[in-house]
């Protein structure tokens, strides 16, 4: 990192950190610059919540090592290099005009990190065409790759009850079920919302991508509007931000190499590898989610293809 210096006043200047920013923040960086607040900082990352009504509302900056989210700017700085040492959870912050600056609280305002954006990075996954063989091909490689056992609400009937209601393509229950388990769970991104990310994303991706698969971008678009409408008093305001992203499409990378990998692009196990790797419970739920949506849009799909075979 840069090496600080002092300005005329003697303030603490820290020099621009180059940052690839996701394009789901473009919206906020490309603005002018509006207050933000840090409310979590790590080794890895630290989080910040923007005074704003609009989602996203809380952006991440992160390490080059730690896990990519859909709404974060990355820095070239690995962990231990500790690019975030100066930080302080509750410091002051501005988001806008292309950087995210960060001062200490107070009179003083010394500068603790300024990163510029110099390039952006997709955080929706091109996946192609995807025949439904390869997709049900996929689906059992998913299987596979998944260790025995639930997400994160193991014994609690919403998961599955989401799951089952999904492949019925039956909405209303589909909207009870999901509605049941948002923020559930301990942590910044309880486990329900993570399974529903993972479920959102993939219906509307995966859906995107078969040939029959409209029901189940229907069934996204439906989903996402009933979880993200009041979202930010049922849930963490971070854990609510990524609701709002996968209901768009939009994935951390990790979630888009499983994605990738569905779709044929690459090796399915390494990527279930490296999502089951992130946070304590967040990967094998997100994992959990995107099986749910994949088994989700193969059964719509299936029944759209029959229906369509039956009428001819």
């Amino acid at each position: 990192m840069p090496a600080p210096s002092r300005s005329a006043r003697g303030e603490i200047q820290r020099p621009h950190v180059p940052g690839a920013a996701s394009e789901a923040l473009r919206g906020l960086l490309d603005r002018p610059r509006c207050a933000a607040r840090v409310i979590a900082v790590f080794p890895a990352a630290i989080y910040l919540q923007l005074r704003t009504p609009d989602e996203p509302r809380v952006l991440a900056v992160v390490s080059s090592d730690a896990v990519r989210l859909p709404n974060s700017v990355v820095v070239a700085a690995g962990s231990r290099e500790r690019p975030f040492g100066a930080v302080r959870e509750g410091d002051e912050a501005e988001v806008g005009d292309g950087c995210v600056e960060i001062t200490a609280p107070g009179p003083s305002s010394a500068g603790r990190l300024r990163v510029r954006t110099r390039r952006w990075w997709n955080p929706t996954p091109a996946l192609g065409v995807l025949p439904l063989a390869g997709l049900a091909r996929s689906v059992r490689a998913l299987e596979g790759a998944l260790p025995e056992g639930d997400c994160g609400l193991a014994g609690h009937p919403g998961p599955k009850a989401l799951a089952d209601r999904c492949a019925a393509g039956d909405l209303a229950h589909a909207v009870d079920a999901a509605e049941r388990i948002v923020g559930l769970g301990p942590g910044l991104t309880p486990s329900g919302d993570d399974v529903l990310a993972g479920l959102l994303v993939s219906l509307r991706l995966v859906g995107s991508a078969v040939g029959e698969g409209g029901t189940a971008v229907w069934l996204a678009d439906w989903l996402g509007a009933a979880v993200t409408a009041h979202a930010d008093t049922r849930t963490t305001s971070l854990a609510a931000t990524l609701l709002h992203c996968a209901a768009r499409g939009q994935a951390g990378a990790e979630v888009a190499a499983v994605l990738r990998a569905v779709a044929g692009h690459e090796p399915m196990e390494p990527a279930v590898r490296r999502l089951l790797a992130a946070g304590h419970t967040s990967g094998a739920d997100l994992a959990w989610g995107l099986l749910a949506g994949c088994r989700a849009t193969l059964a719509l799909a299936t029944a759209a293809a029959d229906g369509r075979r039956v009428s001819a």
